[in-house]
C-alpha cells in the first residue's frame, strides 16, 4: 500500500466528474487500499479517487466514530443514491482537499446508496448520521462538488483565497 498526495483545492480535477469504473480489477483494488491507507493517515473519514488525482467513480469511507465503534472501512465503485430522506440533517463538513476549513451544510438526513463492491457484487446500504453525511460528501466528489459549493459566494471566496495561500506556501516549502 502506498500513501498518494491528496489534491488541494483549488485544482480543476476536484470539479470534473469521475468516469465510471467499468470493472473490478487488481488495479482497482491496489487503489482501494492506497486510499483506504491515505484517509486513515490524513486522518480522514472518507476519500475520493478524484482527490489524489484519479478520476475514477471509487470513494472509501470508515465514519465510526473511535472508541465508540469497530473500524468500518468501507469501498464503494460507482456509488449512486437511489433515495434519500425528506428530513434534513446540519453537519459541520470539513474537507481533506479543504484543509482546516469547516462550514455547517444541511443535506438529507438518511440516503440508501447502490453500489459495486471489490466483491464484483452490487450492495445496497442505508445510511443516516454521520455515515450518510460522509457518503453524500464522498459522492459530490465524484460529480465535481465541493461542500463548499453549498456556502454562500463571499464564504466560498474566503476560503478558496485561504486554500491559494496554503498551496503558494506549500510550494516555497
Amino acid at each position: 500500500m502506498t500513501l498518494r498526495p491528496i489534491l488541494i483545492h483549488p485544482d480543476p480535477r476536484l470539479k470534473t466528474v469521475a468516469d465510471p469504473v467499468p470493472a473490478i480489477t487488481d488495479e482497482i483494488r491496489r487503489l482501494a487500499d492506497d486510499m483506504l491507507e491515505t484517509m486513515y493517515d490524513a486522518p480522514g473519514i472518507g476519500l475520493a479517487a478524484p482527490q489524489i488525482g484519479q478520476m475514477n467513480r471509487l470513494l472509501v469511507m470508515d465514519a465510526a466514530k473511535e472508541g465508540e465503534e469497530t473500524a468500518r472501512p468501507m469501498v464503494l465503485v460507482n456509488p449512486a443514491v437511489t433515495w434519500s430522506s425528506e428530513a434534513r440533517s446540519v453537519y459541520e463538513e470539513g474537507c481533506l482537499s479543504i484543509p482546516e476549513q469547516f462550514a455547517e451544510v444541511e443535506r438529507p438526513a438518511e440516503v440508501e446508496v447502490q453500489w459495486l463492491g471489490l466483491d464484483g457484487k452490487t450492495h445496497t446500504e442505508r445510511f443516516d448520521g454521520l455515515w450518510a453525511t460522509c457518503v453524500q460528501h464522498e459522492i459530490d466528489h465524484l460529480d465535481g462538488r465541493l461542500f463548499i459549493d453549498y456556502l454562500k459566494p463571499m464564504k466560498r471566496q474566503m476560503i478558496t483565497r485561504k486554500m491559494v495561500k496554503l498551496k503558494r506556501e506549500r510550494a516555497r516549502g
